[in-house]
């Protein structure tokens, strides 16, 4: 390394990097998100439930 060299800047770095952990915060909610959301939407809201028959068990001898 030269002696009359200045050190690299990192202000020219900083946006991009910013608007890429912005982004990818965003695809993170969505992708956490969305799934439920669609869950939700499409799911049937009157499920009818079958009632389980019981039956007796016969003594074997």
């Amino acid at each position: 390394m030269e002696s009359d060299s200045q050190p690299a800047s990192y202000s020219d770095d900083e946006p991009p990097q910013r608007i890429a952990n912005i982004l990818g915060c965003a695809i993170a909610v969505l992708t956490l998100a969305l799934p439920l959301l669609a869950i939700t939407r499409y799911s049937d809201r009157n499920i009818n439930v079958i009632p389980q028959t019981s039956y007796e068990l016969s003594e074997y001898e």
